[in-house]
């Protein structure tokens, strides 16, 4: 239990609260990592607010363990997977688990951490119900509605193109090349029948990397989805930008960029047609203050029409990955990524609910050597509240156990 400082009125009753009251001993030494030390688990619940449901994650650094909690952060299901998140999963309609995993092939091509290279549905028992290999997958993979996935990946942009892309730091080509990405609609069979090239889209003169961002990669994208009517929406993180590419012709029909947004990750769309990002603002235009910020954008006047940022700001920020999901009942449940901190807030900005991951670990399967992955971390790419009637075998389960407990009672009862 923390003392709030509010309650007392010196110096000396604030120091004898924290004696009697506050945990923080020391035996041996203090930890050094600063998050875990912060506190891990479950820091806020106001059930009457939260909306009731298990939230899914999976551990960036994880050997390939994925969670499923309740509301008081217990862990009500686990996979034990055999490939590292690639960099993340969700749950399928019909209960499993669609997961983007990180393979060791192609490290040579794909030395990043953000990597992947297999995607694959799970049931809840862990067996791999279908998967598909693509060398250069990295970040995002989704099940369409059509049955067939939509993929992120990597792929040389032609060499006569490399000095025509400006931008970035001065010098640092992987090679002297230059990445971008291609979205590859694959079967259930593993074929490619559609691909679509942003190189071939994208406009050197316009479409500029920012700043502080190596020139290994053009575009980094970081999501790929696809909207009611068909199209897809696609996350330019190194141009800070934000579009809709027309799944019929393959032009680009709508766009959302650093006039508004920075590094951005996770565009989804509500009902409503309006689109959630979590804005990670790594480096505004004419903001000189790093702060994050979940934005819902009008799609026709692309217009805020509303906003969750802390107070003050730089309270909030996670430089990289993170994500926001719209709940039922209006609430939104925000990932800030890099810290492993998943929290819900209402509409009217009221935090609710906080977890904290507790699970640490160093990047697994990666030849990156950035500051990113130095160090132990808790990182989680994108997390996600299901209700219970999303996870019909979850009832099933829970049925189960309790029956189970119910039988030793018996037991302990007769004996």
């Amino acid at each position: 239990m923390v003392v709030e400082r509010g309650k007392y009125k010196t110096n000396e009753e604030y120091l004898k609260g924290l004696k009697g009251e506050r945990i923080m001993t020391v035996k041996n030494k203090v930890d050094q990592n600063t998050i875990r030390r912060r506190g891990t688990g479950l820091r806020v619940l106001n059930a009457k607010k939260a909306y009731p449901g298990y939230t899914l994650f999976a551990p960036i650094t994880g050997k390939g363990d994925v969670f499923l909690i309740d509301l008081e952060g217990k862990v009500v299901h686990q996979w034990k997977l055999a490939h590292p998140p690639g960099a993340y999963g969700y749950l399928l309609p019909n209960g499993n688990l669609f997961y983007n995993g990180k393979t060791k092939d192609n490290l040579d091509q794909v030395p990043w951490w953000f990597k992947g290279g297999v995607i694959q549905e799970i049931n809840p028992q862990g067996k791999v119900i279908w998967q598909a290999k693509q060398a250069f997958h990295h970040h995002d993979a989704r099940r369409l509605k059509n049955g067939n996935n939509i993929v992120l990946a990597l792929e040389k942009v032609p060499s006569t193109l490399v000095p025509k892309i400006q931008g970035g730091i001065p010098g640092t080509e992987l090679n002297g090349e230059i990445f971008a990405d291609v979205i590859h609609e694959v079967n259930p069979e593993g074929k490619i029948i559609w691909s679509w090239h942003a190189y071939e889209h994208l406009d050197p003169a316009k479409d500029i990397i920012t700043a502080n961002d190596k020139r290994e990669e053009w575009s980094h994208a970081n999501s790929v989805g696809e909207l009611a009517d068909g199209n897809f929406l696609l996350s330019f993180r190194n141009l800070s930008t934000v579009l809709i590419v027309d799944r019929k012709n393959g032009e680009i029909i709508w766009r959302l960029g650093p006039e508004a947004l920075s590094h951005q990750h996770y565009p989804n769309e509500l009902p409503n047609g309006n689109i959630l990002i979590f804005d990670n603002g790594t480096s505004r235009g004419q903001i000189a203050l790093n702060f994050s910020r979940v934005i819902e954008v009008n799609r026709k006047t692309k217009q805020i029409v509303w906003e969750y940022r802390d107070n003050p700001p730089h309270n909030f920020f996670s430089p990289y990955i993170s994500s926001a999901q719209r709940l039922p009942n209006g609430n939104t449940l925000i990932t800030e990524g890099n810290y492993g901190r998943i929290f819900e807030v209402t509409q009217d900005k009221e935090i609710v609910w906080e977890y904290v991951n507790p699970y640490f670990g160093s990047q697994q399967v990666t030849k990156d050597t950035s500051l990113a992955v130095q160090g132990e971390n808790n990182s989680v790419f994108r997390a996600f509240r299901y209700g219970l009637k999303d996870i019909p075998w979850l009832k099933s389960q829970t049925a189960q156990i309790s029956v189970k407990k119910s039988k030793l009672k018996k037991k302990s009862k007769k004996s």
